[in-house]
């Protein structure tokens, strides 16, 4: 099985950490290069680059688009959370369209998962929803963190030193916020609270990233 997969330095470092079976043949896309021709391809810097598998059209694209939803995608494209940190958790979070009558909708939705399979990976199906699952929780987490350090509870260092101590996290809410990127938790929590007030963003975050 042949994959073909664009994304940053860590992402790469990530990726090739899930592991997967010596009969896998992985390469690894850079800009201008001629598209393989391939199983299933891996879009990690969809959301920072924009599609670099636009082309593909009767193959599962795994594409990083943790901020929008399926109906802006392309009909053969899966969601999956591929944001820094997360890719090395040991179940992966895939989205696809929910579309039971179109053929070709549930036909990738079956390929993509038989990859995964093949990958010796485990995954969960997850709703169609900005943020996924684990995503959204690390940004409350975030957020809240956010609202202790504007209230002055105590400083950035010694807030994530009691969040890994208290919960065993691998890493504090600040921690978090540098390897993600701030400015897509606060993209995220921008999105999420126009219909959820508990996702309403914390001063010192908006000061944070307004003063950038």
């Amino acid at each position: 099985m042949h994959l073909v997969v664009k994304a940053s330095a860590q992402q790469k470092e990530e990726f090739l950490e899930k592991g997967f079976p010596n009969n896998i043949v992985v390469s690894f896309y850079e800009a201008d290069m001629v598209i393989e021709d391939a199983d299933a391809y891996f879009d990690l810097l969809f959301e920072d680059e924009g599609p670099a598998f636009s082309s593909i059209k009767d193959k599962p694209v795994f594409v990083n688009a943790v901020l929008v939803t399926s109906d802006s995608l392309p009909i053969n494209a899966i969601r999956i959370n591929a944001w820094n940190g997360f890719f090395k958790r040991e179940v992966v979070e895939i989205v696809a369209k929910v579309q039971p009558d179109d053929t070709q909708v549930t036909q990738i939705l079956n390929d993509g998962m038989a990859i995964l399979q093949k990958l010796n990976w485990k995954y969960q199906l997850v709703p169609d929803v900005p943020g996924m699952i684990a995503v959204r929780i690390i940004s409350m987490i975030v957020n809240e963190a956010y609202f202790g350090l504007g209230e002055e509870i105590s400083s950035k260092a010694e807030i994530d030193i009691a969040m890994k101590l208290g919960t065993n996290y691998p890493y504090g809410p600040f921690e978090w916020s540098e390897k993600i990127g701030l400015q897509k938790i606060y993209d995220l929590l921008k999105k999420l609270s126009v219909k959820d007030q508990r996702y309403s963003i914390a001063p010192s975050m908006e000061n944070e990233i307004h003063s950038k």
